[in-house]
């Protein structure tokens, strides 16, 4: 079977914007839920879907920070809930699925990024992996009887291009007898993101859930590169000298809302029907990293270089995630 990982023409571009991809699109009588939805491109992930008539949950580990940016936004509700904390998952997935609400749409767009030294959680779990990745992947699957109700439900995994800093490490992910560096720990949490996506559309399409993974841009606006001196982010090319951010779209140099145009596009477009588990970015399919351009990557490749690489999409590695996940979290996951 040959791969769905090559550009589908979806006549969208690096500059288009949440507003274009959405256009013509009601979501009138649908649930969405979006993890990290009151901040950078989860906020406006949020406000999207809802002006689009869906209903939308936004899960908040700091309710008073979520109630202050998502006030006026019609249609959205807040629960409580912490992607680093499993008892916290749980407890959201459960009071959802008493709900008996089908869940069409499910953004897992939270995250954190480049930490300066390791950090482990209460598990011993490497930050990163645990929030961008473990946490996900409870969340997902114990929502996964209201996805399925859905009978058409989509799973959008924000990931990034720089996951190809680093494969996913399955001998040693929480860097026990390696170095750590910040950039190794977000890259291989953002591979298992789209590894993660890879193993949940060959496991749940059967069941009407398609999965995507993406990456969004460089956005500066955004919190998460709050670990990058004004040194780094310089020499990046992502400021100028002044310390504003370059807007270059062609570069992967974005506005928050075209930054999030291509997860709406991923979790809404009637264009994407019928294909599941591929890496996105530019709100198109990419393509397949050639081998003659594989490489060490250093971060300020990722205005130059587009496409995903062959490892992060390799269905065999992505089940052993899946199991290495499962394990991790404990039975029954």
């Amino acid at each position: 079977m040959p791969s769905p990982q090559h550009p589908i023409d979806s006549g969208f571009n690096a500059a288009s914007t949440t507003q274009d991809v959405i256009a013509g699109i009601d979501l009138r009588g649908k649930t969405a839920i979006v993890t990290g939805g009151y901040a950078g491109l989860g906020l406006e992930t949020t406000r999207t879907l809802a002006a689009a008539g869906a209903a939308v949950v936004v899960p908040a580990r700091d309710r008073l920070k979520a109630e202050q940016a998502l006030r006026g936004i019609d249609g959205v509700g807040i629960e409580a809930m912490d992607l680093i904390d499993p008892v916290s998952i749980d407890a959201f997935a459960d009071r959802f699925l008493a709900a008996g609400r089908p869940l069409h749409i499910l953004v897992n767009s939270a995250g954190i990024m480049a930490l300066p030294t390791l950090t482990l959680d209460v598990r011993g779990f490497e930050y990163h992996f645990a929030t961008n990745h473990l946490g996900h992947f409870q969340l997902t699957t114990r929502l996964l009887p209201a996805l399925r109700q859905a009978e058409g439900a989509r799973v959008v995994s924000v990931s990034a291009w720089a996951h190809r800093q680093s494969d996913v490490v399955f001998d040693d992910p929480f860097f026990q007898h390696r170095e750590y560096q910040p950039m190794l720990g977000y890259g291989q949490s953002k591979t298992a993101n789209i590894l993660f996506a890879v193993g949940l559309d060959a496991r749940e399409a059967g069941h009407g859930v398609r999965a995507f993974s993406l990456h969004p841009g460089s956005i500066v606006s955004t919190d998460l590169g709050r670990n990058f001196s004004r040194e780094q982010l310089l020499a990046f090319g992502v400021i100028d000298a002044a310390g504003n951010p370059i807007l270059d779209p062609q570069r992967q140099l974005k506005t928050v809302e075209q930054g999030a145009a291509t997860q709406v596009w991923c979790a809404t477009h009637p264009r994407l029907a019928g294909i599941g588990g591929v890496y996105c970015e530019n709100v198109e399919v990419a393509r397949l990293v050639p081998p003659e351009d594989s490489r060490e990557w250093g971060s300020d490749d990722s205005t130059r270089k587009l496409g995903v690489m062959p490892y992060a999409v390799d269905p065999a590695a992505a089940d052993r995630l899946w199991a290495l996940s499962e394990n991790l979290l404990g039975d029954g996951r």
